[in-house]
């Protein structure tokens, strides 16, 4: 199976991630990733960039050594009404908004109040993937944050940093999400979560996770770069992505 997007990656702007967006794009490329979302944590995480980071991505090209770069970022949930960090002008001017728990911005509570905030927060019609729901801190009702993501159209994020160096008990969980999202017909995308380069475009966890559970590859979408892109563009048509067409013929 081959990948073509990667959903989710960090830089050294997000404070405690260790490569350059260059150095990021250089492993894509060398790895066959045709779309790579540069998406930096949001303002409300410890040493995040500031909002003007975000404001500025337009001077970002399109594509770069033959990848195309996804402007994003990983949006916080502040707390249990599903409320987001990002500034709503930068959030408008980003082709992809990842948003999850962190820790540090909201401290866990009940598994209802984590499915509530995650289910408003895709209600609010603001974020395109749900990113590492599988995290044992923040236990949530996978069959109704799937069926949220299907009634609203928000990717489910295989995250595979949460199967080797963050989120330690997460295999359950994302097989149980993963599952329920097949059962109600939606839709998984894949995210590296790099913080350091070699890690970009890695999703060896990913994979034996979806074959455990048996996910049909079809509704996998990072596995096709012009259905990703057709997806991003229904939720945004404001934004011009034509810059990406010719990646793909």
């Amino acid at each position: 199976m081959h990948i073509q997007v990667d959903s989710h990656t960090h830089t050294v702007a997000s404070g405690h991630a260790y490569s350059t967006l260059a150095e990021n794009i250089n492993v894509a490329a060398a790895r066959g990733i045709k779309l790579l979302a540069h998406t930096d944590h949001g303002p409300a995480m410890p040493g995040a960039p500031h909002v003007w980071f975000f404001m500025n991505m337009k001077v970002l090209p399109r594509i770069m050594h033959g990848v195309g770069l996804l402007r994003g970022v990983e949006a916080n949930i502040i707390n249990f009404h599903g409320e987001l960090d990002i500034d709503e002008d930068a959030r408008c001017q980003m082709d992809i908004v990842l948003f999850g728990f962190h820790e540090p911005i909201v401290t866990p509570g009940s598994k209802r109040q984590h499915t509530e905030a995650v289910i408003r927060a895709m209600e609010s019609g603001k974020v395109d993937v749900f990113a590492h729901g599988g995290n044992p801190r923040f236990p949530l009702n996978a069959e109704e944050v799937a069926q949220a993501a299907v009634d609203n159209n928000v990717l489910i994020e295989i995250n595979n940093s949460s199967f080797t160096t963050s989120r330690v008990g997460s295999r359950n969980n994302c097989a149980a999400l993963a599952e329920a999202v097949g059962n109600k017909g939606g839709y998984l995308t894949f995210g590296s979560d790099a913080h350091l380069a070699d890690k970009v475009g890695n999703f060896d966890e990913c994979l034996a996770l979806i074959r455990s559970v048996e996910f049909p590859a079809e509704r996998i979408l990072s596995c096709n770069g012009t259905a990703y892109l057709d997806f991003l563009k229904l939720r945004k048509p404001h934004l011009d992505m034509s810059g990406f067409d010719s990646l793909f013929g």
